[in-house]
């Protein structure tokens, strides 16, 4: 019963990561509103090692509609700006020589049904990071029946399996229903 309880234990920590990257992904997926974090995950050449961007410039949001990043050194700005046209945030540099601004345009109704469809990806996507956290868990359960394990034993696991997977499903339908609010609130 301990190994089980181990499983268990395991299955709730690897569903925890997929809600948290779940919820790092979708803080990418703007909302109309200017956020520092609609920047996490771009990547800049600095001296030939790639470092986040955060890494080598200061991000402000001066205002609802404005990202404002300062470089840390003057030559980076051109590194920069080609990181962010080369990610997928769907944003131009406007390059003064000493600062970048990203202006974040009003959401038309076209935009923001295709950045639901982003979100219902990523959604989908952490649903089957669940699913095959059960599969695998389940898997791991059944395999102690060679070891001793009663089947009444694992078949509890199993149902706890599924409770534990259910909650977590829940908790991402819920994610997905504050998300959509967000996005199609103007």
């Amino acid at each position: 019963m301990e190994e089980i309880e181990f499983y268990l234990e395991d299955a709730k920590e690897t569903m925890e990561r997929a809600m948290k990257h779940l919820s790092i992904e979708l803080s990418k997926i703007r909302a109309g509103k200017a956020s520092p974090q609609m920047l996490d995950g771009i990547q800049v050449e600095y001296y030939g090692v790639m470092s986040p961007l955060n890494n080598v410039a200061s991000i402000t949001t001066p205002d609802a509609r404005t990202i404002a990043i300062k470089p840390f050194e003057k030559k980076m700005i051109g590194e920069i700006e080609k990181a962010i046209r080369n990610s997928n945030v769907g944003l131009s540099p406007n390059n003064d020589g000493e600062n970048i601004r990203l202006n974040i345009p009003m959401l038309t109704e076209e935009r923001r049904r295709d950045l639901l469809k982003r979100v219902k990806q990523e959604i989908e996507t952490a649903k089957v990071n669940i699913r095959n956290i059960r599969q695998n868990t389940n898997g791991d359960i059944r395999k102690l029946t060679k070891e001793g394990a009663s089947e009444d034993d694992v078949k509890k696991g199993e149902e706890r399996v599924q409770k534990l997977t259910d909650s977590f499903i829940a908790k991402v339908d819920q994610v997905y229903l504050v998300k959509e609010q967000d996005i199609m609130s103007v």
